[in-house]
């Protein structure tokens, strides 16, 4: 839909949108993934992308939003390595490491198939009323909450630990040394190492 914009994936666990325009930084930084990223596809909308990753998980993304919206992986899932959205963005396609190809739905509790007048207006009341309340705590927690693998979810937890102790260590650091010689440089600034024309 925007053709200058795009989105790389990294070995340093995150994805990186960026305007071809103005390549200085990057708009916007996806986070989630434990390893690294080895595909990412646009959904035909461009509202939203998929990546797999070898953490044997499968993310979706919003293209404006740092954090995934939906993730899928299996017990017997490999590392993935190509992960494709469906023309009609109902599905995504993901092969990996075990040989397999794997077909997920792209909004989880998606009923698809025949549905009766009185079933399509039990969903539309209950996805209103969820928009009514998001602002609560407990429905927010709810609708973030996602089911992880338990190697998974040590990761993330030992990641969050190095990042908090990297970013005490440089904010001491910077507090012990003379003013201005330490410039703070953002994430999306900082993984960009040069320009070729």
């Amino acid at each position: 839909m925007e053709p200058m914009n795009f989105t790389s994936a990294n070995e340093d666990c995150n994805c990186y949108s960026y305007d071809a325009r103005k390549l200085k930084d990057s708009k916007n930084v996806h986070k989630g993934h434990v390893s690294a990223v080895m595909d990412i596809d646009y959904s035909p909308t461009g509202r939203e992308f998929v990546t797999g990753s070898y953490d044997r998980t499968i993310r979706i993304f919003p293209y404006n939003g740092g954090h995934n919206r939906e993730i899928y992986h299996t017990k017997r899932m490999q590392r993935v390595f190509c992960v494709k959205f469906t023309c009609d963005a109902t599905y995504v396609v993901s092969g990996s490491d075990d040989t397999n190809l794997r077909l997920w739905k792209a909004n989880a509790s998606e009923q698809l198939g025949v549905i009766v007048q009185r079933e399509r207006k039990k969903h539309e009341y209950n996805e209103a009323l969820k928009k009514k309340h998001q602002h609560f705590p407990e429905i927010k927690r709810i609708h973030r909450h996602r089911h992880l693998p338990k190697a998974i979810f040590k990761e993330v937890k030992l990641r969050h630990t190095i990042s908090n102790t990297a970013m005490k260590k440089e904010n001491r650091r910077r507090a012990h040394s003379a003013p201005g010689s330490m410039p703070k440089q953002s994430l999306r600034r900082s993984r960009i190492i040069k320009q070729v024309e």
